[in-house]
């Protein structure tokens, strides 16, 4: 059976209660839930989506407002989990990039202008020290964080022709994708909001395969294992996150322990 083989179901829900374990870590897996590993009682886990995988490589609104109201908004609003999104370009190219230096290549001033008004420190920080400020802000405020790898290049997803769809794409090399996955995990190793590492975003166009598949999703989700033991690692399957049958006839012969989730 296919529940038999998924250990969970990680599912961004938006239309429930926050459990009073949602602050819990770590968290891990018991059959189809997400479970509070020191007291095995069930989390539920209320996620928005912050996108952060875009050229600027900063999550999107701090030219907005301030970013401690940003994330109180997302309390206000019951959330208590984030998705935040990044590109895998942040670790591998860009990591010591500053934020100011990048946008003087984007011909964005009013974007500028707006992080300058609302969130000036962001302009000097690097990328990944931009990140570390949202993720210590959400930790700061209860929310926590499943960091989820959108892409390699930093650019909006989905096409099928966009190149970052599947391994061997060319913005899809497999090493510099495990490379990214592992400096993430280890980055954040022991950071009580990060209770979640999601392995790639809808996997897709035409060089989908299974072989690859389990090869390459199986090394990548035991990297960031092995860097960071405490995180979830959720699975995405195939066609935009579509398909995951194929694991009634051959599980994934991977030991997560209790952290494997399927997206």
């Amino acid at each position: 059976m296919l529940r038999e083989t998924i250990q969970s179901l990680f599912l961004l829900l938006v239309f429930i209660s926050a459990s009073q374990h949602a602050n819990a870590y770590p968290l891990c897996t018991q059959s189809r839930w997400i479970i509070d590993e020191s007291t095995n009682e069930r989390v539920k886990l209320v996620c928005g989506n912050w996108a952060g995988h875009l050229q600027p490589m900063i999550p999107e609104g701090l030219d907005r407002r301030p970013l401690k109201e940003l994330v109180g908004e997302l309390v206000k609003n019951k959330f208590n989990c984030v998705r935040l999104t990044y590109a895998i370009y942040m670790w591998t190219r860009y990591e010591h990039e500053i934020v100011n230096v990048t946008f003087s290549h984007l011909d964005a001033p009013e974007v500028v202008y707006g992080i300058t008004k609302y969130n000036p420190s962001i302009l000097k920080m690097t990328h990944i020290e931009a990140f570390d400020a949202v993720v210590n802000e959400l930790g700061n405020q209860n929310v926590k964080v499943l960091l989820d790898n959108h892409v390699s290049e930093p650019k909006w997803c989905c096409n099928d022709d966009d190149e970052n769809g599947f391994f061997f794409d060319r913005h899809f090399d497999p090493q510099e994708w495990i490379e990214g996955l592992t400096l993430a995990a280890e980055h954040f190793k022991g950071h009580h909001a990060i209770v979640a590492m999601s392995l790639r975003n809808e996997l897709h166009g035409p060089r989908q395969n299974l072989k690859d598949w389990y090869k390459y999703m199986s090394q990548g989700a035991l990297a960031i294992h092995k860097a960071n033991p405490n995180v979830l690692v959720v699975i995405s399957g195939l066609n935009y996150d579509t398909e995951l049958q194929f694991l009634r006839n051959k599980p994934m012969d991977i030991d997560l322990g209790r952290k494997m989730v399927f997206e």
